[in-house]
């Protein structure tokens, strides 16, 4: 379920009137977060930011994972809600590759990417490590997880378990994506003559 309610929103995000607009579809949102908020504090957020191809350039999918960093409290009159590290996020950038990937552990064609040595990435400041598996224990559903390591910093990591009923709106919603990273947005002029 994605629950926007517990995200903490940080005040750079774009307001409704300046997301993509494509004339076929109008207005569409660019951006998706889900929280699993714990009361032991170890939950984790996952936001995803779909990026469309430009003219001859592909498109990608940045995917931010945050660990939690403040519990709910429903004592009071005014309840407050968990909050998620955003500040100390582990942000990958997926291109059509990664992402084909992550669709085959969705259909089933594999267990995780890359028999579990999963993805590396590599920057101009860290070298990044994603993994994406199915899981039946402790929970069923889909591990995403991410570990960064800056050529000056700390080895952070992070993941997020996605449940079965996420995975399959999510898994959709990737496949949906496909055509606009591949050709970009729909738009009037890219009508199809006959």
């Amino acid at each position: 379920m994605i629950d926007t309610a517990l995200a903490t929103i940080p005040e750079t995000d774009a307001p409704a009137e300046s997301l993509p607009i494509s004339p076929v579809y109008g207005t569409w949102p660019d951006r998706t977060t889900i929280c699993h908020a714990s009361a032991s504090g170890k939950g984790s957020a996952i936001r995803f930011e779909l990026h469309p191809a430009r003219g001859r350039v592909a498109g990608h999918i940045f995917i931010e994972v945050a660990r939690q960093k403040t519990v709910a409290s429903m004592q009071g009159e005014v309840p407050t809600f968990a909050t998620f590290d955003w500040e100390n996020k582990i942000c990958c950038k997926m291109g059509l590759g990664d992402l084909a990937q992550m669709m085959m552990v969705f259909r089933g064609m594999q267990e995780s990417i890359q028999d579990g040595k999963g993805l590396f990435h590599r920057s101009a400041k860290a070298n990044t490590v994603i993994k994406f598996s199915h899981q039946i224990e402790p929970r069923p559903g889909y591990m995403f997880s991410a570990s960064c390591k800056p050529f000056d910093g700390e080895l952070r990591d992070a993941f997020f378990v996605f449940r079965p009923e996420e995975a399959v709106w999510f898994s959709t919603a990737l496949e949906a994506a496909m055509s606009v990273l591949v050709f970009g947005v729909p738009t009037a002029t890219a009508e199809c003559m006959l």
